[in-house]
């Protein structure tokens, strides 16, 4: 009798953002033909690649280009568009809320928790409903036609308060993601004022408002106090040691009495774990993450895995000044964990021992406008353009693809030679508004 061939073993991984694309992809490359399945869900059909978002929103990388399309590149997965809404590990099931709305469980032999962060909000009176986030690339081409839209406005207004709200621009948040959202912003309004006659620099008004007494924690003090002072050479008034007690409709009230109004309000100020974790029996530790041992796998029970902004992986580089350290919710450490976690994962489904994870944080970069940024790598500081071409060196280098690291790459050179593109493209939030006023005409 021929001997009945058995399923290929079953793997879930839930989260296409980097830890889900990269492990996906780690996985499709080195699994064996029929010794597993693969599917990745998502509730979009792409993965962003967050550093390149402020680019991305200033006009230097076309948007489309920031963006890994899944089904491209995962030809040998299964993708499914939609959102997790719970996992049942004691039933091994993650139950699905697809795109059409309706709702189906994927059983798994394998689980790949890579659901990521969201925003951390806060319960300030105003927040949501005039707040702006910058995580997602929607929110990048929404900033970027909202901004040059307020240019407009303001140039067409005779009246001097509604100018000088217009052009009053607030970032909370002194984190990398707020300081670089800001300084290529602020980068791309003073190159379009170019073409207003009746604006000037001075008109605009760019705040930042950060909590603690100092920003980009993951550089030096000396090199974040340095990028204050040029944020603040370029006009940026910058309010550190300070908190936004409210901001309802548009009023900005800080806790030190300062007053102001504005139209562009963005939120930055941090990031938690994804609150579907809470929605799983899966063990989670204080700050709502995945537990997980040093080899990515979840505490207590085999087959599950994560990894990235929503795990709590010991950082064994820290341990012996701090036991308990776990490694920080950054890009850097999602992509090498992914990278470790696919073949821990294969070389458990082939009776192999796995690896722990240990990485140093080599240091961090960050663009602050065309030509202009900071790096601190290995305890060496770097500022101005040497420091900018790092930034874009070491970002294009993790780009996944070499069809989206050449796309990059031709922007840079075609805004190199012919400028940003500064034209608001508003219509696209209100696509049938000129339809609807042609039918009632």
């Amino acid at each position: 009798m021929a001997a009945v061939k058995s399923q290929p073993t079953r793997i879930v991984i839930v989260g296409g953002g980097y830890v889900g694309m990269y492990t996906a992809l780690g996985l499709q490359k080195k699994l064996r033909s029929g010794e597993a399945s693969v599917t990745v869900i998502d509730p979009q059909p792409h993965m962003t690649y967050q550093p390149f978002l402020p680019e991305a929103a200033a006009g230097s990388i076309e948007p489309r280009h920031v963006v890994v399309p899944l089904r491209k590149v995962l030809k040998r997965c299964h993708v499914v568009t939609g959102r997790a809404t719970r996992i049942e590990h004691e039933r091994k099931a993650v139950t699905v809320e697809l795109a059409d709305g309706h709702v189906e469980e994927f059983e798994y032999d394998v689980l790949v928790s890579a659901l990521g962060n969201i925003s951390r909000t806060l319960p300030i009176p105003g927040l949501a409903e005039v707040g702006i986030g910058m995580k997602t690339i929607g929110e990048a081409i929404y900033l970027r036609n909202h901004v040059l839209s307020r240019l407009d406005q303001a140039s067409s207004t005779k009246d001097p308060e509604l100018r000088k709200r217009l052009l009053s621009f607030v970032v909370i948040g002194g984190g990398f993601a707020g300081i670089e959202t800001l300084a290529e912003l602020e980068d791309m309004a003073r190159y379009a004022l170019r073409y207003y006659e009746n604006l000037k620099q001075e008109d605009m008004h760019w705040v930042l408002v950060e909590a603690t007494g100092r920003i980009m924690p993951e550089v030096s003090a000396r090199l974040g106090a340095w990028t204050v002072e040029q944020l603040e050479k370029r006009g940026i008034k910058c309010y550190l040691d300070t908190r936004v007690k409210s901001m309802e409709g548009g009023h900005v009230v800080l806790d030190d009495g300062t007053e102001f109004d504005s139209d562009t309000i963005i939120w930055t100020a941090g990031m938690k774990a994804n609150p579907m974790l809470r929605n799983t029996d899966l063990p989670l530790d204080e700050r709502g993450r995945v537990r997980c041992t040093a080899a990515t796998q979840v505490v207590g029970l085999p087959g599950v895995w994560a990894a990235g902004d929503c795990s709590a992986i010991p950082d064994l580089s820290q341990t012996e000044e701090d036991p308990t350290a776990v490694c920080a919710p950054n890009a850097q450490h999602a992509i090498r964990q992914s990278k470790l976690m696919t073949k821990n994962i294969i070389a458990t489904l082939r009776g192999k021992p796995t690896k722990d994870y240990h990485h140093k944080y080599v240091g961090s970069v960050a663009g602050l406008g065309l030509y202009k940024g900071v790096a601190d790598v290995y305890g060496v500081r770097i500022k101005g353009v040497l420091a900018w071409l790092l930034h874009r060196a070491y970002h294009v280098m993790f780009m996944p693809t070499f069809n989206r690291k050449f796309r990059v790459f031709v922007d840079w050179t075609q805004a190199l030679f012919s400028g940003r593109e500064v034209v608001a493209l508003g219509q696209i939030h209100e696509p049938k508004a000129e339809f609807d006023r042609a039918t009632k005409s």
